[in-house]
């Protein structure tokens, strides 16, 4: 008979949240339960109970650390971009990429239709705080800008396929957009 290993609460908690952000990608946040994780990762029902609270407070979780990840790598590229390393394509690619491939816009959905919106505080406050300390590595970071690509992202995850066929476009049309968007920007604060 094999044991488990012990982890920490904090191990616990991390491998959770890396169940959930997997269970998220390959099924949906409907699926995305405390019952899925705690066989994912071996342990029960009641250790995550006790972690989490429930499923809601899990999928909240899930969407604070999803937002801290991607805040980070966009965080990165925009100072890379501003250093010339990096491109606005970086960035675009990287928030689209946050909302579809990895399932937050799908969370976001999820979570406003099953009457979770106070779970989106912590997402709007970490955009929040990157957008201020962008500002203060130099450079203004334009809000509306970060507004636009944000929404433009969450509403090409969930209709962007369909919409851009049904007007005949690329599927890359509204990163296409949102990369002038941000050159635009770019160019008129500098």
């Amino acid at each position: 008979m094999a044991t488990r290993k012990r982890l920490s609460p904090e191990e616990s908690r991390d491998a959770a949240l890396e169940a959930a952000r997997l269970l998220l990608i390959d099924a949906g946040p409907q699926a995305v339960t405390l019952k899925a994780v705690a066989a994912m990762i071996g342990r029960t029902h009641a250790n995550l109970l006790h972690h989490f609270g429930s499923a809601a407070d899990l999928q909240a979780d899930l969407a604070r650390y999803l937002t801290a990840t991607i805040c980070a790598k966009i965080r990165d590229a925009v100072l890379a971009s501003r250093c010339g390393v990096g491109t606005p394509r970086d960035v675009v690619d990287l928030t689209f990429d946050a909302f579809d491939r990895e399932g937050a816009g799908a969370l976001a959905s999820w979570m406003l239709l099953t009457g979770n919106r106070n779970a989106l505080d912590p997402i709007v406050e970490t955009i929040h705080d990157l957008v201020n300390e962008l500002d203060e590595f130099g450079g203004e970071t334009r809000r509306d800008s970060t507004l636009a690509l944000t929404l433009m992202a969450l509403g090409d995850a969930m209709l962007g396929g369909p919409l851009s066929r049904a007007l005949e476009l690329p599927r890359t049309a509204a990163r296409d957009r949102a990369e002038r968007m941000l050159r635009e920007a770019m160019e008129s604060a500098g």
